[in-house]
């Protein structure tokens, strides 16, 4: 378990990491606007896209071989990005790195869905959670530090240049404690072997990464081209697009081939609007993440170090989740996701109330963002929870990519739309008074957006409730499944 969650660790410090080594690069690599946004966003185009694949790579070859695969490319692509001399070179390595963890971070959740019984999968999950909240608050901090120290003149480089003793580390670890792959299937025997053995579907990876490309691109690098024209019509082209992925998908299935995603990994109404939930509470953290940055360094003239500390406080309260969630009886388990996402609205609308009444920053600010922790641990660790339950252990990869990507597009979506209202509400003067009043703005949105999630945990949890209350079905009656 603790070599799973560093990998996923070192990946979700990577996906924040180089935010605030931005105007380093530009300034030492001579790099221009465009070049900084694709260093920043490669990372995360390579990431998204190649998420599923990734998942469905682990079943076919084997989790531990295609963990250790992508965590040594990321460890070689992290070597390249700090030895990087121009812009150009500094791209294709972030890429490569957007790769590697594609390939590794699936294999995570997999791991956790497999090789954990109900109890223990619901302590593991909350360390899970607790990795990914507390990689992309570390990624800002940790990047504030490096840079403003300046190691032996390097700059921007020990950002990336760390990631080499520790992925090396973590492979050598790996490679004498992880399990190793079983032979056949991890998934079962007879059928289910067969099911999960077949190799991976080529159409099925083109269809989905076009698809993913076409709302990803333009979400990333679109506010920092000023929205072109190419990037409404990509946003346009991406529905379609996902629809003809889900044809495909059922129409192999009804082949009798193993599609990239099993439709019935998503059919129950437990995985649509878990993931709907999940997908929303998400895009409100990462949405925070990135305004609360803007707002206090380029808003109120704040350091890089003040305002990924900022976040500290959320970050530990989102880890009381982790053993909080066990100790719920489990009568009452069921109404925790619901719970979690009213008390992420609650802790949004105390920070609205804070701004509202003139307030700024300082220690409340810190204090007001506990709750909203607190929330989001509760009812994304439980969502989580319910999601792997109601999903068999054949389809753990299918419901890991998914649920990965999903979570991708919804962040970067988050950041797209609230980063670009902020910005615009504060308006091309600035100040702390416009900062403060777009800083306000936005929490309200955050707020409706964490109550849209609270009710999407309605049908979400339902379900959860009535298959734990019927129990085991009797031996002879077809299952769900079957």
């Amino acid at each position: 378990m603790a070599l799973l969650l560093a990998g996923q660790f070192m990946a979700s410090v990577d996906l924040a990491i180089v935010n605030t080594a931005a105007p380093s690069v530009r300034e030492r690599l001579g790099a221009s606007d465009a070049q900084v946004a694709l260093v920043v966003s490669g990372y995360v185009i390579a990431f998204a896209v190649l998420l599923i694949t990734g998942a469905r790579l682990g079943s076919v070859h084997g989790h531990r071989r295609v963990f250790m695969a992508g965590l040594g490319l990321f460890t070689v692509a992290s070597l390249a990005c700090g030895l990087a001399t121009g812009p150009g070179a500094l791209i294709a390595a972030r890429v490569a790195q957007g790769v590697g963890a594609a390939l590794m971070v699936p294999q995570v959740l997999s791991g956790i869905q497999l090789h954990f019984g109900a109890r223990e999968r619901t302590r593991a999950l909350g360390y899970y959670a607790l990795a990914l909240s507390a990689g992309a608050v570390a990624g800002q901090l940790l990047g504030g530090v490096l840079v403003s120290a300046d190691l032996w003149g390097t700059g921007w480089r020990p950002i990336f240049l760390i990631n080499v003793p520790v992925g090396i580390l973590l492979l050598l670890a790996t490679a004498r404690w992880m399990p190793t792959d079983p032979r056949g299937d991890a998934y079962g025997t007879g059928p289910q072997r067969a099911y999960g053995r077949r190799g991976l579907d080529p159409g099925g990876v083109a269809l989905l990464s076009g698809a993913v490309l076409l709302v990803i691109v333009p979400l990333v690098l679109g506010g920092d081209l000023g929205w072109p024209w190419w990037g409404w019509l990509c946003l346009a082209a991406g529905g379609p697009a996902f629809a003809g992925f889900v044809v495909q998908q059922r129409r192999l299935a009804a082949r009798g081939g193993r599609p990239l995603v099993a439709p019935a990994a998503v059919r129950k109404p437990t995985v649509r609007w878990g993931l709907a939930a999940f997908g929303a509470t998400v895009c409100t953290y990462f949405s925070l993440l990135f305004v609360l940055a803007l707002y206090l360094q380029e808003g109120l003239g704040k350091s890089p170090e003040y305002s990924g500390m900022a976040m500290v406080t959320w970050v530990a309260a989102f880890g009381l989740a982790g053993p909080l969630l066990p100790r719920v009886p489990e009568r009452w388990r069921h109404a925790v996701p619901l719970t979690g996402c009213l008390l992420l609205a609650g802790g949004y609308a105390a920070l609205w109330a804070y701004l509202a009444t003139g307030h700024g920053a300082g220690p409340m600010l810190f204090v007001l963002l506990t709750p909203g922790g607190l929330g989001l641990g509760l009812g994304n660790n439980a969502l989580i929870g319910h999601m792997t339950a109601a999903v068999p252990s054949r389809y753990a990869t299918d419901l890991s990519g998914v649920l990965n990507t999903n979570g991708q597009l919804w962040g970067a979506f988050g950041v797209a739309a609230f980063g670009g209202w902020f910005l615009a509400a504060m308006g091309p003067g600035g100040g702390a008074a416009s900062a403060q009043r777009a800083m306000e703005h936005v929490t309200a949105g955050f707020m409706a957006l964490a109550l849209a999630a609270a009710l999407a945990c309605v049908p979400a949890t339902s379900e959860a409730r009535r298959a734990r209350t019927m129990g085991p079905q009797p031996k002879g009656r077809l299952s769900y499944e079957t």
